[in-house]
């Protein structure tokens, strides 16, 4: 099996035959200038800075035919899944739900909703609409992932320290091995980035690892 030599905090191992990539949130509302990320106050730049990165790990997943995913912070057009602990969040003019410049904000089926062009889907690779912060949350991806076999996911996506975290101690928890991709993920708060990278490799990879693209390609895969 292949293994990431430099991935922190120890080399890991990889069951190349069995692993999936799940790419989280990679959406227009989050990285694009006049989406939700940008009403509530954040340099959108941040994130929009990863795409290529991102880009680069989708090419080379799906060189080596790995099952890939694609989930999208989302909701129901009547918010009937969004409570409003959720909602009454952040900017009174910007909530979940309210009218912005790409349509309503995180609402399925709105402009701002769709994944970037950079790092769209392609015909095949399954598309998560969650809920919650989480992948799991409320969402089939635990089946999806059991129907394939899928023993080890690879992260990426925005923003790292919510729903990305979120995603990799819901796996953690349901006992995947997992692995972040240092640079193909991002935050609004490059703080937030860095504590949340220390936090998943601690005490021996009490969430997982971590590692870089250029780890990843310089690998050897089955």
């Amino acid at each position: 099996m292949p293994t990431l030599t430099h991935a922190r905090p120890s080399p890991f191992t990889f069951d190349a035959a069995h692993t999936a990539l799940i790419v989280i949130d990679m959406q227009r509302d989050f990285v694009e200038p006049g989406g939700f990320g940008e009403a509530l106050g954040n340099d959108v730049s941040l994130l929009a800075s990863i795409v290529p990165t991102v880009a680069q790990l989708l090419g080379h997943a799906r060189e080596r035919g790995w099952l890939v995913v694609h989930t999208r912070e989302s909701h129901a057009p009547d918010l009937s899944d969004c409570p409003d602990a959720k909602r009454l969040r952040g900017a009174p003019s910007a909530r979940i739900g309210d009218m912005g410049p790409m349509g309503r904000i995180l609402v399925r089926g709105e402009p701002g909703n769709a994944i970037v062009d950079a790092v769209a889907p392609v015909a095949g690779e399954i598309v998560i609409d969650k809920p919650g912060k989480g992948a799991f949350y409320a969402t089939r991806l635990g089946e999806e992932l059991a129907r394939f076999g899928i023993t080890h996911l690879v992260f990426a996506g925005v923003t790292t320290e919510v729903c990305v975290q979120t995603s990799m101690r819901e796996a953690n928890d349901r006992g995947y091995e997992c692995v972040l991709i240092e640079d193909a993920t991002a935050s609004y708060i490059p703080s937030f980035k860095t504590a949340t990278i220390e936090m998943i490799r601690s005490q021996g990879g009490i969430v997982g690892w971590t590692a870089t693209l250029a780890d990843l390609v310089e690998s050897r895969w089955n």
